[in-house]
């Protein structure tokens, strides 16, 4: 099958077909507000919203001034392939306080450029179906451990440690991907996606255990909070709990978790289960098996040893998506090119490469494709074997 780029379509087209959330989209990923925006193209902040809402069409020589501004492509301005619908995707971040409006929207307009791209690798790759269960359990908001005993239920999770999380949320259809690097500045956060749920890990955290930690807070915000105002701190406590429980089943950790500080017996813990001294200290204390007292005690040891930042042993590799990177690689079997990928989600190059890497990238990745790709070729299925 032989793919060509499509050509390049023309500004007075773009200008007739103008879909003004995806300017808001492209605003928002250049984290720009809209009078900064409008400086930049010599227009009024009221002419770049009514732009934005649709009630006011721009003229082709605007469309044009828009693309250079925000470094996007004019087609980016056409419909994409998932229908916007910026408040119908409430992302749940950690701290609201600390992170700004601005960052917030560029996070939240990157996690919607996923749902674009993988929409677009859904047209040629089957994706599996999303099973994030809500109605079953969202009810059950006030047991955050009962939600998440019931999706290790449902997702047929055996007894004992959570194998490889991020590749376990893919098979049940949830978007896992690492934020660009200027997205650094925003923890772990999760949203419903619209078409799909995604959840978008800080690509800073060069730490095993407090990704998988990371993620299974945001799957207890997809199951339990799809309706709950995010960033309470009521809401931050369920998703905790909900993430212990789902990583150290009550059940089936009670009775290996030390009531003292035996260090070693921790570490065997933690190389087993895939959590951090830190959880496992706080998950023995939550279930009454350490006092109080002998928890802040090993708090304050592990503190003055240097193990908040760094805890002892060797740092297993992150667990690494595979559900968009293994589809571009199998479409890159076919004779398509990122490129091609690229323009029918209408993102750009660069970006498309951020979203489908396997590791957090930095800018130095971001190839151009004569370069080559920086994604890992070879894939022959996008999953294999078991949870």
């Amino acid at each position: 099958m032989n793919y060509r780029h499509r050509s390049s379509i023309q500004v007075g087209d773009v200008a007739q077909l103008f879909d003004g959330k995806r300017l808001r989209l492209a605003r928002q990923l250049a984290g720009l507000r809209k009078n900064a925006l409008a400086e930049k193209v010599d227009k009024t902040p009221t002419a770049i919203a009514a732009y934005e809402k649709s009630t006011k069409r721009p003229a082709p020589a605007t469309v044009a001034q828009l693309s250079l501004a925000l470094g996007v492509d004019p087609s980016f301005f056409l419909p994409g392939p998932v229908a916007l619908e910026f408040s119908d995707a409430v992302a749940h971040f950690r701290s609201l306080r600390s992170t700004t409006q601005l960052a917030r929207d560029q996070a939240l307009a990157y996690g919607l450029a996923t749902v674009d791209v993988s929409a677009t690798l859904e047209r040629h790759v089957e994706f599996p179906e999303e099973d994030i269960p809500h109605c079953e359990i969202r009810a059950d908001v006030e047991s955050p451990e009962g939600a998440a005993g019931a999706l290790r239920g449902r997702w047929n999770v055996a007894p004992g440690p959570v194998g490889h999380l991020v590749r376990m949320a893919e098979h049940q259809g949830v978007l896992v991907v690492f934020s660009p690097p200027q997205g650094a500045s925003v923890d772990a956060y999760s949203f419903e996606g619209l078409s799909r749920p995604v959840v978008v890990l800080n690509p800073t955290k060069d730490n095993f255990y407090r990704q998988r930690f990371d993620l299974a807070h945001e799957l207890g915000h997809l199951v339990m909070h799809a309706d709950a105002e995010p960033g309470s701190p009521r809401i931050e406590a369920q998703a905790d709990s909900f993430a212990a429980e789902f990583l150290m089943p009550e059940e089936q950790i009670k009775n290996i978790l030390p009531s003292k500080a035996d260090w070693a017996q921790l570490q065997r813990i933690k190389e087993s289960w895939g959590v951090s001294l830190q959880a496992l200290l706080y998950r023995s204390r939550a279930l009454g098996i350490m006092s109080d007292v002998t928890y802040r005690n090993a708090m304050i040891f592990l503190s003055s040893k240097g193990w908040k930042r760094q805890e002892p042993g060797v740092m297993p590799i992150l667990e690494q998506p595979s559900l968009l990177p293994g589809a571009v690689s199998l479409l890159a079997e076919a004779g398509v090119s990122q490129q091609t990928l690229a323009d029918e989600a209408r993102v750009p190059l660069s970006l498309f490469r951020q979203i489908c890497s396997r590791a957090p990238m930095d800018e130095s990745l971001v190839l151009d494709e004569s370069q080559g790709s920086p994604l890992p070729e070879g894939v022959v299925s996008l999953f294999s074997g078991s949870h």
